[in-house]
């Protein structure tokens, strides 16, 4: 029996954040994670491109067009709803704050490390809100453990604890110690600009401590 393939992508951290079309993707599935745009977590959606048949998840019931049996979560779908509204009306404006927000950390973290600090990742086609950087010299699990202050991420959340260098950043060209010190840093919706220059002075404060 021959099969088609599909295409799935995990739009999680792009939807609420960048403009996302599925016809434009040319997609056949496209998977979307409320927290990550301020809906409760453990709720989320599926994009399901017409034709595209699947397998039921749980059996036994109607629910879910009979993919998946058992009572809806009423309240979690309409807050999922809800936070996409919210997320789809200031895409523009707060998208914008966010990249103004990210370059400045971003700068003040080069102008405190001069030569230190290499972007990981396009220059321009990457999330408004996210800033992933090697500071070399520094272990970006050990500046975290002395950062008390700071919640960031040395990989993709999925793999936090796990002390090989990222998969991702491999392929991207980055050697083991350059993928090792990976910071991850992430802003929201409540990021300040006070928030951002103390980060970048913690940062600073601890790389220098910690590499020289």
């Amino acid at each position: 029996m021959s099969t088609v393939p599909v295409l799935h992508t995990d739009a999680a951290q792009a939807v609420g954040k960048i403009p996302v079309n599925v016809a434009e993707l040319d997609v056949d599935l496209l998977t979307v994670v409320g927290h990550k745009m301020y809906a409760p977590k453990g709720v989320g959606a599926l994009y399901v491109r017409r034709g595209v048949r699947l397998e039921p998840l749980v059996r036994g019931g109607g629910q879910e067009y009979g993919l998946r049996a058992g009572t809806e979560n009423t309240a979690w779908a309409v807050a999922l709803g809800a936070a996409a509204r919210i997320a789809g009306a200031e895409l523009i404006e707060e998208g914008n704050r966010l990249r103004g927000l990210r370059d400045r950390l971003h700068q003040r973290l080069i102008d405190h490390l001069p030569d230190r600090v290499q972007l990981n990742g396009h220059p321009e086609q990457r999330l408004p809100n996210t800033l992933n950087v090697t500071i070399l010299g520094v272990r970006s699990e050990e500046l975290l453990s002395r950062s008390p202050h700071i919640a960031a991420s040395t990989g993709s959340a999925c793999h936090t604890g796990t002390p090989e260098p990222s998969p991702v950043l491999r392929a991207m060209g980055l050697d083991a110690d350059q993928a090792l010190g990976a910071l991850r840093l992430t802003l929201g919706r409540w990021t300040s600009q006070t928030d951002v220059d103390q980060a970048a002075d913690h940062i600073t404060e601890v790389a220098d401590a910690t590499g020289g």
